[in-house]
């Protein structure tokens, strides 16, 4: 019999208040009760299952014309009478347990809105207060995170993974403004943050927002790396003539298969006192012989590290040795320690070319570099030294470009330097001296950024933790290290709880500057579909697309040396 439309109708249409997404949209409950500070309680309907509500994912709060975006950060069970807990019916009783489902018995939600998104504007924007009472919330829809993350259409928007439980949903991570200021990398050791990063360095340099330099301590970036499923490939194989291999240990780099495009070599004539003072703390170095350094330098030029490895005290000092402004003692320390420099192969008298103008050619053509360790990769000296060495004339040089080209067309390219070990290098007491202190604390100004990699972010200094833009973390289970990510969050109680909860692989959370808000992703595989999206192809497609590549680059059909 079908339904008779009484006068009622007519003043008051039903469905007059039902939006068209709330009608495609999976309704979760309502809100109850909440706050700004403390997030939103959801009272879940009767026929919402509190088992398909994770931690982690979208809900949207519909309160008049506005719409809030929400992070589910709690499951909870509750009821009308605490008796229940005491008496509740008999387990066997199918019943009773589905009368008193949804009303003396339910299920409730807390959420952190995020974004807010009135009705006719084009952006979301920041909350600033909390929706009615009773407003109903609904699952996030594809559209509803497209709104809010992107999609592959805008430039400089990177695939990174999906929603957790909320398959067949892409984020898109900003990868404009994950250059443009320092970022990290963090999750203990076995949850993938060598995988995470090799897919972020790919992102940059595939929407070509930057150019990079890797300094790839266990060989993992450049030509292939192996992993629990076996060979997968890395940023050479994938971008040809866009990235080069540079290498420290040429035997290794050949054995492995790495197509090296140069041999880094560094001379004991340019080496500076800053350079050694970078590994103090591992030469155990005393305060005493640090300041030494820079006397040894002025005494004994260039050549210093050459003349303090022989076998006697040079000639040179013999005058501050006898007027007791150095001590005879603190050289003979210094050369003691100085000798860890010739267990390294890539160190020599003397270089033919500059290593750090041939980097500086490669960057300023837009040729990404990893820096191969080789076996030094398992030198915590030899990294820290090589890594400092080139990232401060680095820096130097960028430091001069910017400011000659005073905003015009000359200006350097955005430069991400990756570093692994992170707290190595930006441990509290050497932060501010270091050059990747420096470098954290300029943000963007001189178009140089870091991406860090660490697995102990508890033991950067926070001060530099405070300038981290884009914080991508992996499970953590210290303490120290978790609060350590959320140093300087709001909302950092509420995403502590989300991040405990993290699978120990391929998942992480993401906040900060490239994000418009917190979001828990499942990263994306990489695999062979992660390889045709980056566009490697093999046979003589391959050898096309590295002609077209190198007459991008250098403008000739020449490969400038880059194979």
């Amino acid at each position: 019999m079908a339904e008779t439309k009484s006068e009622l109708d007519e003043f008051f249409p039903r469905d007059a208040t039902i939006r068209p997404t709330d009608q495609l949209t999976k309704r979760l409950g309502i809100v109850v009760a909440g706050s700004l500070s403390k997030g939103l309680d959801i009272k879940l309907d009767r026929d919402a299952h509190i088992e398909e509500t994770a931690v982690g994912r979208y809900v949207v709060v519909q309160s008049g014309d506005y719409r809030f975006f929400s992070l589910i950060t709690d499951v909870a069970l509750d009821n009308t009478n605490p008796i229940l807990e005491k008496t509740p019916p008999d387990s066997d009783d199918d019943f009773v347990r589905e009368v008193m489902q949804g009303t003396s018995t339910f299920g409730r939600l807390h959420v952190s809105p995020m974004l807010v998104l009135q009705e006719g504007a084009l952006e979301p924007k920041p909350v600033k207060t909390v929706p009615s009472h009773f407003a109903p919330a609904y699952e996030a829809t594809p559209e509803d995170v497209s709104r809010i993350f992107g999609d592959e259409s805008q430039k400089g928007y990177f695939e990174i993974g999906e929603p957790l439980d909320m398959e067949g949903i892409k984020i898109y991570l900003n990868l404009k403004r994950f250059a443009e200021r320092s970022s990290g990398v963090f999750g203990k050791s076995g949850t993938g943050k060598t995988y995470l990063t090799r897919m972020l360095l790919a992102g940059m340099i595939q929407e070509n927002v930057a150019v990079n330099l890797v300094f790839d301590m266990h060989n993992e970036y450049g030509w292939e790396s192996s992993g629990e499923f076996g060979k997968v490939k890395a940023l050479k194989q994938l971008y040809g003539n866009r990235t080069a291999i540079f290498t420290l240990d040429e035997e290794s780099s050949r054995r492995r298969g790495s197509k090296v495009d140069y041999v880094v070599r560094i001379g004991y004539d340019t080496i500076e006192p800053e350079d050694v003072d970078s590994i103090s703390g591992i030469l155990n170095l005393s305060d005493v012989q640090r300041g030494a350094l820079f006397t040894l330098h002025k005494k004994l030029g260039r050549d210093w590290i050459a003349k303090l490895l022989a076998d006697k005290i040079p000639e040179e000092l013999a005058e501050s040795l006898e007027q007791k402004t150095l001590l005879a003692g603190t050289v003979g320390a210094i050369q003691r320690k100085l000798g860890l420099l010739e267990r390294f192969g890539f160190i020599t008298e003397t270089t033919r070319e500059s290593a750090v103008e041939r980097v500086l050619e490669y960057l300023q053509k837009g040729v990404n570099i990893v820096i191969e360790f080789g076996r030094y990769g398992n030198s915590l000296e030899a990294y820290i030294l090589v890594a400092n060495f080139l990232t401060r004339r680095i820096h130097e040089a960028y430091v001069k470009r910017k400011e000659a080209a005073q905003g015009g067309a000359d200006e350097p390219r955005q430069l991400v330097i990756t570093i692994e070990e992170a707290h190595k290098f930006l441990d509290p007491l050497i932060a501010k001296q270091t050059i990747f202190g420096t470098i954290s604390r300029e943000l963007r100004k001189y178009n140089v950024t870091l991406l860090i990699v660490d697995q102990r972010p508890s033991g950067i200094d926070p001060e530099v933790m405070s300038q981290i833009g884009t914080r991508v973390t992996c499970l953590l289970d210290d303490e120290q290290d978790i609060r350590a990510v959320f140093s300087g969050i709001s909302g950092a109680v509420e995403l502590r709880q989300v991040l405990a909860r993290l699978d120990t692989r391929q998942q992480a959370l993401i906040l900060g500057h490239a994000v418009p808000m917190p979001v828990v992703v499942r990263t994306r595989n990489y695999d062979e579909i992660f390889y045709a999206a980056a566009g490697f192809v093999e046979g003589d497609a391959l050898q096309s697309r590295r002609a077209r590549s190198s007459r991008s680059i250098y403008g000739d059909d020449d490969d400038g040396g880059l194979t």
